[in-house]
């Protein structure tokens, strides 16, 4: 299933002379080319629709390499690190999309990373042993907010919110007695197959999000009016609340990975290397005395911080806390992590009241909080406001 392929080759598939079904594609991670055979593929993820019950051990890592290309379209390299800064990695057509629902959801959503870990975990490990990309729990979060107990209009019960018919077909037990929609472990395993079996169609996570939302109907006329299978083209094909569906996933995605925090698995960026001016900025040391730094704390953060919220909350000197943390908004910038440093009291403080002070960073920097701290005389720049708006 994994073969080097030449770089003439390599030039056909990013030229697009290889796309059609059945064609072999690409997915390029490190130094290693995958060919993805669709139609070998869509046989794998037969099997397990079939059996209703996850791969095999020995699949589940080729699933997971074929799915993740399912993202190429979001991500510049098919999927996200969060290593690097988001804004490097997410395609520029979905920035522009997020402020209106972030500017509404921002501080649920914020919230929901403390509260929602169990269930976060929960699903993650199921969607793993189906090799489906993680992020895709965050269709749970949009359909509702991880709610067992949430019921549409229309019926759709759960927090994968099935339809009766639908949950039926995928293995769950639905009648006047007993409604396993409703039941974490059974109902995240449905979806998953679910969410495998739209795959099987599109081979491209945007439109299986689309198709979630609005069925596979109404994603299959817009590539054949579009004549397009790239979200981004035939967007406006869609109904507004499939387009805009697509686009909550983009901002959820943005708020709990992009943003930082417990769900993301933070990691070092490369200290090594120069980040312009001829000055390392990772080489840059605080200023401390023997005394200060003995009783300092250190902790790794990674999230939309900001070093005037910060300082406003733990009562602390902007220049004290820079002393402690050199080049502090421009590193957070530039890596999306920092090993903050706090005098030890300071830390409790901050850890005892993290997510607050991520939720106001936020706030002031979608403009939700023009005002700039009392204690300060830094003003923020307002910024510019999306005509879009997102439901």
């Amino acid at each position: 299933m994994k073969k080097i392929i030449s770089i003439f080759f390599l030039q056909l598939i990013f030229l697009g002379i290889a796309n059609a079904k059945g064609i072999q594609q690409t997915q390029v991670t490190g130094d290693t080319t995958i060919i993805i055979n669709e139609a070998e593929e869509d046989e794998a993820i037969e099997d397990v629709l079939k059996k209703r019950t996850p791969p095999p051990k020995e699949k589940v890592q080729y699933f997971s390499q074929v799915t993740r290309y399912g993202f190429k379209n979001l991500f510049a390299k098919y999927n996200y690190n969060p290593t690097l800064p988001y804004s490097m990695q997410v395609n520029p057509n979905a920035e522009s999309y997020m402020q209106d629902y972030l500017k509404a959801h921002s501080k649920s959503l914020l919230q929901m990373k403390n509260w929602g870990q169990p269930y976060f975990n929960l699903i993650d490990n199921i969607l793993s042993q189906y090799g489906l990309p993680r992020e895709l729990k965050y269709v749970a979060v949009i359909e509702s907010n991880l709610k067992t107990g949430a019921t549409s209009w229309v019926g759709a019960a759960g927090p994968w919110q099935f339809m009766p018919q639908t949950a039926r077909e995928y293995g769950l037990v639905v009648n006047g007695y007993i409604d396993e929609r409703r039941d974490y472990v059974k109902s995240t395993h449905a979806a998953a197959r679910y969410l495998l079996n739209s795959y099987k169609i599109y081979h491209d996570w945007l439109l299986v999000l689309a198709s979630y939302n609005g069925g596979l109907g109404n994603v299959n006329k817009a590539i054949r009016t579009s004549g397009s299978k790239n979200f981004w083209s035939l967007q406006y094909h869609l109904p507004g609340e499939s387009r805009n569906y697509v686009k909550k996933f983009i901002a959820t995605h943005y708020v709990m990975e992009g943003s930082g925090g417990v769900t993301t698995t933070g990691g070092a960026f490369n200290p090594a290397i120069d980040i312009g001016g001829g000055v390392n900025p990772y080489d840059i040391k605080p200023k401390l005395t023997d005394e200060e730094l003995e009783f300092a704390s250190t902790q790794s953060i990674t999230g939309k911080f900001n070093s005037l919220i910060i300082s406003k909350n733990l009562a602390m000197d902007i220049a004290t806390f820079n002393r402690y943390n050199p080049d502090f908004d421009n590193m957070m910038s530039i890596n999306g992590n920092y090993d903050l440093r706090l005098p030890s009291d300071k830390m409790q403080l901050f850890l005892a009241n993290k997510y607050v002070i991520l939720n106001e960073c936020v706030q002031v920097l979608l403009g939700d909080n023009p005002e700039p701290p009392p204690s300060q005389s830094t003003s923020y720049p307002s910024p510019k406001k999306s005509k879009r708006k997102i439901k």
